[in-house]
């Protein structure tokens, strides 16, 4: 029989102004740190690290990412860290940096430690890195043995960056407490390949309520450019609570339906928490959940400014033949969606797609 596992950071530190303590986080685990961070972040961060590791007199070496998780980016950055003699990988950014930090960390054995400038996935904590070609195209999965020794979360930092990446983690948030919920009904496997804990089960309900309590006065917030108590709640449930609480306990039908919506180039522009959010609410069309869950999710979404019909993902345009397409990718074999308690048809997501567009314009 199967065990059941939970995945975490060794350690998460969440705070206002916490970059500013990046020395003492790196200290006990490196000698020499080799930091990563686009032309932009550099530009952001460099200064704060700077006086960091200046004022505890340490050394570090930081070094311009080019902005893609390719192999050959990868390797190059590898090669650096050999030749300055770096014992610990950090990155500090974006999706992509986070992942090529991983995945350097990876390949040289050395600890990592991630460090965040937005709040718009559940990425970070997480035991995996997304490889892509120099070009963009996505080329495989690089499944991780441990998940990040530090996530560093500076809420000033994360703050400061447009409401719509914040509200775009709420979309890929929200999704974790009924999928985890699908899995567990299902008694299907989680991404690490085994059964749901109560734990990661009870991460998830919470993040999903931390959400609904939190979720608008966040978003208010960050839009007038500061932090208060529900933005640290909000980056906490957006990141920790949905990162460990989805890794652990599974996806179901809101990732897949997020992965057929890719094939509508009409929603490329739109990112991948607001495609989950419409996912999440076809998902519950597909379960027949009760209508006052219903009306609550949506509620949230329009609150918070997530989609919940097809116009607002741009894909109202979108013919039955191409709806079709996307339901069939839907169901396609290794997806997601097959961890949902009951089998599920391409004919069950085209007609949950279109029940769940009508919801969102009639209960809006």
């Amino acid at each position: 029989m199967l065990a059941k596992i939970i995945n975490s950071p060794s350690k998460y530190v969440q705070g206002y102004g916490e970059l500013s303590r990046i020395e003492n986080y790196t200290k006990y685990f490196a000698k020499k740190p080799f930091i990563i961070a686009d032309s932009f972040v550099t530009g952001l961060t460099k200064d704060i690290v700077d006086a960091s590791y200046l004022s505890n007199d340490r050394e570090y070496v930081m070094e311009v990412f080019n902005g893609e998780c390719s192999k050959v980016e990868i390797n190059r950055l590898k090669a650096i860290v050999e030749e300055k003699g770096c014992d610990m990988i950090v990155g500090i950014g974006g999706g992509k940096t986070l992942d090529t930090a991983k995945a350097i960390a990876f390949y040289t054995e050395y600890p990592v430690m991630v460090v965040p400038t937005i709040a718009s996935t559940d990425a970070p904590c997480t035991a995996l890195t997304v490889i892509y070609t120099e070009e963009g195209v996505f080329d495989e999965y690089l499944f991780l043995p441990t998940n990040p020794a530090i996530v560093l979360m500076d809420t000033k930092i994360i703050a400061g960056a447009p409401a719509r990446l914040l509200v775009s983690g709420m979309g890929d948030a929200l999704a974790t407490y009924f999928e985890v919920r699908a899995c567990k009904h299902s008694n299907e496997l989680s991404l690490l390949g085994a059964y749901v804990t109560e734990a990661a089960f009870a991460l998830a309900e919470l993040c999903y309520k931390t959400l609904l309590s939190d979720g608008v006065k966040a978003k208010l917030a960050v839009e007038n450019n500061v932090s208060n108590t529900s933005v640290e709640k909000i980056i906490e449930a957006n990141t920790y609570l949905s990162g460990v609480g989805a890794e652990s306990g599974g996806l179901a039908a809101a990732h897949s339906i997020h992965n057929g919506l890719t094939a509508l180039e009409e929603c490329h522009h739109f990112s991948h928490g607001e495609k989950v959010a419409f996912g999440t609410l076809v998902q519950l069309v597909l379960e027949n959940a009760p209508m006052e869950e219903i009306k609550e999710v949506i509620d949230f979404c329009n609150n918070v400014g997530l989609p919940v019909t097809l116009e607002a993902i741009n894909a109202h345009t979108a013919t039955e033949e191409q709806l079709r397409k996307v339901a069939k990718l839907s169901v396609a074999e290794g997806e997601t969606i097959h961890n949902m308690p009951f089998k599920v048809t391409a004919n069950d997501v085209y007609a949950a797609i279109l029940v769940a567009d009508k919801l969102g314009k009639e209960l809006s």
